[in-house]
C-alpha cells in the first residue's frame, strides 16, 4: 500500500492532511521564512538556504524574497536561475526549470490541483501534475503556469499570461489563456 507522499509524488489522489506531509510543509515554511527574513546582503546564506530547500539547483541561482513553496524538494532549477520578488511555486509534484531562466515578479507555478467532481473535491483529496520549463525561458510578471504544462526552450511568456497548455520551443506567448503571438528566432 502506498503512503500519501508516494501517492502525491506519483500524481494520484492523496490526503494532504497526512502527518508526514504536514510536517514537510511546515519545514518548507520555516525554511522559506528564514530565507524571506534574511538580510539583503546575506547572499551566501540565502543561496545556501535555497539549496537546502530545493531538490536540485545549478551553482548560480538567485531569488528575491518573498518566495513561497509547498515542499521545496520537488523544485529543480538549472544553472543561472533568477526569480524576482513575490513568486509562489506549489510543488506537490516536480517543477523542473532549465538553465538561464528568468522569472519576473509575482509569477505563480502550480502543480497542485483538485478533482472536478464536487464530492471528491469536498473530501479533501487533491493531486498534482508536474510542470517543466525548458532552457532560456523568460516568464513575465504576474503570469500563472498551470499544472501539467510543458514550456519549451527559448520561450517568452508575456506579463499577466495564464498558461494552460504546452508551449513549443521559440514562441512568444501571451494572454488568458496564453496563445502564440509570434515565433522567435532559434
Amino acid at each position: 500500500m502506498k503512503t500519501e507522499k508516494e501517492k502525491m509524488l506519483s500524481g494520484e489522489l492523496y490526503n494532504a492532511a497526512e502527518s508526514e506531509l504536514r510536517a514537510e510543509r511546515q519545514y518548507a515554511r520555516r525554511m522559506t521564512r528564514f530565507f524571506n527574513d534574511s538580510h539583503e546582503e546575506s547572499g551566501n546564506i540565502k543561496s545556501s538556504l535555497l539549496k537546502n530547500i530545493f531538490g536540485s539547483t545549478g551553482s548560480n541561482l538567485s531569488i528575491r524574497p518573498p518566495f513561497r513553496c509547498d515542499y521545496g524538494y520537488n523544485i529543480h532549477v538549472g544553472e543561472n536561475f533568477y526569480a524576482n520578488y513575490d513568486c509562489v511555486f506549489l510543488d506537490v509534484c516536480d517543477i523542473r526549470i532549465g538553465d538561464n531562466c528568468f522569472i519576473a515578479p509575482g509569477v505563480h507555478i502550480y502543480t497542485a490541483t483538485h478533482p472536478l467532481d464536487a464530492k471528491e473535491r469536498i473530501s479533501g483529496a487533491e493531486y498534482g501534475i508536474p510542470v517543466s520549463i525548458g532552457n532560456n525561458v523568460w516568464i513575465g510578471g504576474r503570469s500563472i503556469i498551470n499544472p501539467g504544462v510543458h514550456i519549451g526552450n527559448n520561450v517568452v511568456v508575456a506579463s499577466g499570461s495564464v498558461v494552460t497548455k504546452d508551449i513549443p520551443d521559440n514562441a512568444l506567448v501571451g494572454g488568458n489563456p496564453a496563445r502564440i503571438i509570434r515565433w522567435l528566432e532559434d
